[in-house]
């Protein structure tokens, strides 16, 4: 598929943030509106659940008064639930947390709501659709890891990818809202891929900020 005849209708595209320029963060959100940018992707890591660590709150607050697009905040933390209500008050739009990283789903997704937020699971490429499927009628947003978490510029996992297809065949059978969103290895010749299965947002990094993506 052909990515350069896709309209903004078709999908959602979110940058990550973890690809930008962090010298000079100004520069990069301004290129994110310039090229159409929906929302702003920030992955959230606590180098225990993924080995690196990243953004926090303080970052978030900072940059949520410089930016009208909603803030898609990925908590790759453990025990998510204790960062829920500081990333709500930073900014975040839509807080996703990871079904391997905590035990109460139910519990987060309502703890996300009650601040007033979009709330999100995410699952890793070993893990199956089945293993969320009590808790899609409860989330706005399911992200789907087409990549093992963790680092940017991994090579996409065409077979996690299929998920997709599952994901959006239960959206159709029992009424379900959630958005499905998928990130890792998003470029010009895996975006068409996961279009077609039924993906409604891009999460793409350094094939954004290279100017390989184009939608």
């Amino acid at each position: 598929m052909d990515t350069s005849n896709l309209t903004r209708k078709s999908v959602l595209l979110a940058p990550s943030l973890l690809s930008a320029d962090f010298f000079s963060l100004e520069k990069s959100f301004k290129y994110m509106e310039e090229k159409g940018a929906d929302w702003v992707h920030i992955d959230v890591m606590d180098g225990t659940f993924v080995p690196q660590i990243t953004f926090g709150q303080p970052i978030v607050k900072s940059l949520r008064p410089h930016s009208s697009l909603p803030f898609d905040v990925h908590l790759m933390v453990e025990h998510p639930e204790t960062q829920i209500e500081s990333f709500a008050a930073a900014g975040a739009d839509y807080i996703t947390v990871h079904w391997e990283a905590t035990v109460h789903h139910h519990r987060v997704m309502a703890a996300i709501h009650q601040l007033g937020k979009k709330a999100g699971i995410s699952i890793v490429p070993s893990i199956p659709v089945s293993a969320i499927e009590e808790i899609l009628p409860y989330v706005d947003l399911v992200l789907v890891m087409t990549v093992n978490p963790g680092f940017g510029g991994q090579e996409f996992i065409p077979r996690a990818a299929e998920k997709i297809a599952l994901l959006k065949k239960l959206r159709e059978e029992h009424g379900y809202n959630y958005l499905i969103s998928v990130d890792g290895g998003i470029n010009t010749e895996t975006a068409g891929f996961v279009i077609d299965k039924g993906a409604d947002i891009l999460v793409s990094g350094s094939s954004f900020f290279s100017g390989s993506l184009v939608l």
